[in-house]
């Protein structure tokens, strides 16, 4: 499909379907020729995004091979893009596949069990509108799709947090097509994932996420808005401070953004990842303007048809730097895919756009303040309004073409900047004069941050019926005695249509020519095709209407675009209905537990009436030490649990080692597969926290337990993952009373939830130690890391970081949770592991909340009263559902 694509733009001239950069990079680029045989880089998809319809047709008309959208906005991951309704989905599906290329629909969110049918509702309208593939996180929804519906291509999101070879096959097994890696792999990474048989989606360009993605509860922690929902509140651009156990800022004072990323930038890496097997270049930004997607998916669109060429020139490769800065930008970095993730690749000066610079300011004048009037109507009063003006002037550097808008920051304090638009296009080495609200020092930054060309190219571009057309050789047969006819063949000769009309009658004054039926038969504007060869095949002395002529060749083209579509229309008769039944039986089931819901005690009468209490209930410790596993024991905690890093460190009796559970990492990467697999052992139980190690577990007979950070949020993902070995599971803290309630009392594998401890919020491959700037590169040694610090933002909360030894980072929420009060909900519902992470905690603590846990137990089942909440502590999202 991608070669294809590529060999059909080969053939359309460059002119019809590239921006016109001289306006506003001062250099041009012309369409390149597709040389036979294509490199790898030629068959590598680019994947871009759509907010909606107008991006759509931006990153069609820019070249993208897909494009992924969202279908309404409950169940995708930005959930406040503009996104789809069914017929602008319709429409924008069928412009693609004209033009040859794919639409991916995300539905990459975790789904609650009482959303099961309708999400199940939407992939399946989504299908008979035109989708081509789904991109899904949840575990459970990708079982009901491949279940229900095997024809459906499935995509594996980013978000399921799969970083390695044994994941992908993991993935392969259970029917995916696709899987987009973790964003924080290296080439070496993605090149040995690449060999597993499943085509590789890796991401481009774009935002980075801080944290790993698909295991972020920063955004939930701190309000109702969930990263795996698609409602994040992006926490991780917020101002924030490192501070050690004094509560002394450690931070370098010019450090504010501790969490904020740059932004992602693969370009000048496509030879290498097209080596590496990279199937799909996905560029990041279903919240972007339409003229981000247009000139990002440009610039990736020449890159990779000048890599496939073979010729490229350092001119042309300026351009598309030039206008990758210009649009929405963080700071470009490309230091995942090298091996790195240090302060290189940290923006922490500012979370907004940068944009390119293009000057400084070289002098200015204030100018009389000036006068607005407003009102005065129908005798009103009139209201004056001053404000000031200045000329600032800026020596230019770079191109700056009129109506840019421009961003001027003084060195000194670079948070009262202000913005201008660039009066007229100005030339490197040109003084530019902008009207702007104040006098601005010397020495200023400038900053173009949005190119007006590319937005009134966005703009142009929306309004077309057929953003991109689709190339298409004709070739006309006019023979005397014979019905004219027209047939079309797209360019990679994958359909072809033809179409007849009159019969072809000796000329009575004058014949007509080749040239004219080319030109008669080329007249296609108004359709989705673009011609691009003739072949006429005309009888001397052959006489028509032009007219009738013109008739056939519609007809032709009619005929095309029914070909085109028609594996699409025929979907309906062929794509199996879903159960009503199920649909309303899970609508009651969900509306009778909304109803009980209201409060805790209504919980516990009307939701466990029908529930079996569980016979036994095991209090289990996340302990970081022998010391504080005894402890733990002496409390009256009944199961152990600790990490490979802590049963590594440590010299375990082996009293405590055949009882201490490993409780393995939330990532798996290919260089971490000798120090976590060893711990996975045939009949033993171990707790996961990925997809790996469940792969691993599930094929050496060992006893694995699902950590909370594989979330589940239904009974079809806890159905999934126990048919693949699952013999327990953790549930994720952003499910309510309600939502555990009904996963435990439906599991057929032991439930555990943790009731005491401070929630992870965020792991991340980037040390938040480095803020220090006392960075020594060698985490074994590292002083810094065995200090205890705190991020402090703007709510002046606390949140715990500890930086391990590999130099991976945990953040913690800043207050610990509490669900002791609701154990003997808990209980009455099937969960039968209650748990004290005791990572945070010393020994007075651990010992002191493993004995609160155990007498809520005994109390439980006495039937007695419970503990009260501890003050302060937080009761998450148990009585607050998030969106």
């Amino acid at each position: 499909m991608n070669e294809r694509n590529r060999r059909e733009r080969a053939l359309v001239p460059g002119e019809k379907n590239r921006m016109n950069e001289a306006s506003w990079t001062q250099a041009s680029s012309s369409a390149l020729q597709t040389a036979d045989p294509l490199p790898a880089a030629a068959s590598m998809e680019l994947l871009a995004p759509a907010g909606g319809p107008a991006a759509f047709n931006a990153a069609l008309a820019a070249g993208a091979d897909a494009i992924y959208c969202g279908l309404g906005s409950s169940f995708n991951a930005r959930r406040s893009a503009d996104n789809f309704d069914d017929a602008s989905f319709a429409a924008a599906c069928r412009r693609a596949h004209l033009a040859g290329s794919r639409v991916y629909v995300t539905v990459n969110v975790v789904v609650k069990w009482d959303e099961m049918q309708r999400v199940l509702r939407l992939v399946r309208r989504a299908w008979l509108l035109g989708a081509d593939a789904f991109i899904i996180q949840d575990w459970g929804l990708l079982a009901q799709v491949r279940t229900t519906w095997p024809e459906m291509e499935c995509h594996v999101s980013t978000q399921a947090n799969i970083h390695d070879a044994r994941g992908v096959a993991f993935c392969r097994e259970i029917g995916a097509c696709r899987v987009t890696l973790s964003r924080e792999l290296a080439l070496q990474e993605i090149a040995r994932i690449a060999q597993e048989g499943v085509e590789v989606e890796c991401f481009g360009h774009g935002a980075l996420c801080f944290c790993y993605s698909g295991i972020c509860h920063m955004s939930s922690m701190r309000g109702d808005r969930s990263a795996n929902r698609g409602a994040c509140a992006q926490p991780c651009r917020l101002p924030y401070v490192l501070m050690d156990a004094a509560h002394t800022v450690v931070s370098r004072p010019e450090f504010d953004r501790l969490l904020c990323p740059k932004d992602y930038c693969t370009i000048d890496d496509l030879p290498e990842l097209a080596q590496a097997g990279v199937g799909s270049l996905k560029i990041e930004g279903r919240m972007k303007a339409p003229e981000y997607v247009y000139s990002v998916v440009f610039a990736y669109r020449e890159a990779l048809d000048t890599l496939a060429a073979g010729k490229d020139s350092a001119t042309a490769a300026a351009c598309r730097h030039r206008l990758l800065k210009r649009s929405f930008n963080r700071g470009l970095t490309d230091a995942y895919l090298h091996g790195t993730a240090g302060n290189e690749m940290m923006s922490y000066e500012r979370s907004n756009n940068r944009g390119e610079m293009v000057g400084e300011v070289v002098g200015g004048r204030a100018l009389e303040d000036a006068v607005e009037k407003k009102g005065g109507l129908n005798g009103g009063r009139v209201k004056l309004r001053r404000y000031k003006q200045a000329d600032v002037d800026v020596t230019v550097h770079a191109p700056i073409g009129k109506g840019d808008l421009l961003e001027i920051r003084p060195l000194d304090d670079p948070t009262k900047f202000l913005t201008a638009l660039a009066p007229c296009e100005a030339a490197p080495g040109d003084t530019l004069t902008v009207r702007a609200a104040r006098v601005m020092q010397p020495g200023s930054i400038v900053r173009v941050i949005r190119s007006e060309a590319a937005r009134l190219k966005a703009e142009q571009i929306s309004s077309r019926d057929y953003p991109r057309k689709r190339a298409v050789t004709v070739r006309v047969f006019a023979k005397v005695g014979r019905p004219f006819a027209v047939e079309l063949t797209t360019a990679d000769g994958t359909f072809s249509a033809c179409a007849e009309g009159f019969i072809v009658e000796a000329a009575r004054t004058k014949a007509v020519s080749a040239a004219e039926l080319t030109e008669h038969v080329g007249r296609m504007g108004a359709t989705p095709f673009d011609p691009v060869c003739f072949d006429i095949e005309l009888d001397a002395g052959c006489g028509m209407s032009f007219s009738a002529v013109h008739t056939v060749r519609t007809k032709a083209c009619d005929a095309l675009e029914k070909e085109i579509l028609a594996v699409y229309s025929s979907r309906e008769k062929h794509t199996a209905p879903l159960s009503r039944r199920a649909a309303e039986k899970e609508c009651r089931a969900a509306e009778k537990e909304r109803h009980a819901a209201g409060t805790e005690t209504t919980l516990v009468k009307d939701l466990t009436s029908d529930c079996p209490r569980v016979a036994h209930a095991e209090v289990c410790a996340l302990v970081v030490s022998p010391r504080q596993a005894y402890a733990a024991l002496d409390a009256g905690a009944s199961r152990l649990y600790a990490t490979a890093d802590v049963l590594e460190e440590y010299a375990w009796p082996q009293e405590l080692k055949q009882r201490v559970i490993p409780w393995l990492d939330e990532v798996c990467r290919e260089v971490d597969h000798e120090r976590l697999d060893s711990f996975i052992r045939s009949g033993i139980p171990v707790a996961v926290g990925n997809i790996s190690e469940l792969a691993l577990a599930y094929a050496r007979g060992a006893a694995p337990e699902i950590r909370e950070c594989i979330p589940i949020h239904n009974d079809y993902a806890l159905a999934a993952l126990a048919d693949r070995g699952a013999c327990g599971v953790w549930l994720n803290s952003e499910l309510t009373l309600a939502e555990i309630m009904h996963l435990a009392k439906n599991a057929s594998v032991p439930v555990g939830y943790l009731v005491s401890g401070r929630t992870r919020t965020m792991t991340s491959e980037h040390c938040v130690l480095m803020s220090t700037g006392k960075c020594a590169h060698d985490c074994d040694m590292c002083k810094l890391r065995l200090e205890p610090h705190y991020l402090c933002g703007i709510d002046n909360d606390y949140m715990p970081v500890i930086t391990d030894l590999h130099g991976r980072s945990r953040i913690w929420s800043p207050k610990p949770f509490d669900a002791v009060p609701e154990v003997a909900v808990l209980l009455s519902s099937g969960v039968s592991r209650l748990m004290v992470d005791a990572t945070l905690l010393d020994l007075r603590q651990t010992t002191s909340e493993v004995e609160r846990v155990c007498l809520a137990v005994r109390a439980a089942f006495k039937g007695e009263p419970l503990p009260n909440r501890l003050e302060g502590a937080s009761e998450g999202h148990l009585f607050s559902s998030i969106g």
